[in-house]
């Protein structure tokens, strides 16, 4: 596993597509009636998953993931696969990415600014905790752009030069599958969510797959690397976890 590979793991999937239908173009009034994104609520959450990691020199790394959160503030995860021993481990923060590769012995210590310098791609805290929980990029605005087809919402959202096109279950409120596009960041990121599941009365994606074109920091190009997670335990808790980035 490269450095480059250990962020992708937070964070979509393949997408189940209503009946296509006319498009209907809703105005300001009628959003805010018919469009009701669902948002995860939480305090802090601990979860277990599958994890299946492509990396861009072919190399597959199959193993198991566990993940905490507290919401806002901080996303930290660790990667271990079949043989038991820890191979990465990551904490996300407002701030600042940080991650550890173990295995070779590689590291990311940045901010999210010299991140987006160094990968061509914009990310925050905010967006991360967004993708992995299958909300809407961005706090829906009447500047975005909605259309209803089928059993499907599609939004366009415009921010910091970054397209962000999801589409949204109708039924549910929460973000089946996402994708950016951008003229001046070469990154991007697609993610897919197939299958959700009842959480304490909240849909919570347990099958997610995503994947990140990162620009590559030797000038070898764009590299794409792929996570597929297959969430099988998750709590959501009032308790304060702890996120230990040290070994």
């Amino acid at each position: 596993m490269n450095k480059l590979s250990g962020l992708v793991l937070i964070a979509g999937i393949l997408l189940t597509f209503g009946c296509a239908k006319r498009p209907v173009l809703y105005s300001s009034d009628e959003i805010m009636e018919e469009f009701n994104p669902e948002y995860l609520e939480y305090e802090y959450l601990s979860a277990r998953a599958r994890i299946v990691l492509e990396e861009p020199n072919g190399k597959t790394t199959r193993g198991t993931m566990n993940l905490r959160a507290k919401k806002d503030s901080a996303l930290w995860f660790s990667i271990t696969p079949g043989l038991g021993i820890e191979a990465a481990r990551g904490l996300i923060t407002r701030e600042e990415i940080r991650l550890k590769d173990r295995i070779n012995g590689n590291s990311v210590d940045l901010s999210y600014e010299e991140f987006e310098e160094k990968y061509g791609i914009k990310l925050s805290l905010e967006l991360f905790q967004n993708i992995l929980f299958a909300n809407i990029p961005h706090e829906f605005s009447y500047r975005d752009r909605l259309l209803r087809i089928g059993q499907n919402f599609e939004l366009d959202q415009m921010r910091d030069y970054i397209q962000y096109h999801s589409k949204v279950d109708v039924s549910h409120g929460k973000v089946t599958s996402m994708e950016t596009t951008s003229r001046s960041h070469p990154g991007k990121i697609s993610a897919f969510y197939p299958e959700f599941k009842d959480l304490e009365s909240q849909p919570f994606a347990h099958r997610v797959l995503l994947i990140m074109m990162l620009e590559s920091p030797d000038g070898n190009g764009i590299q794409e690397t792929t996570v597929n997670l297959e969430v099988n335990r998750v709590e959501l808790l009032d308790e304060p976890l702890s996120f230990p980035y040290n070994y």
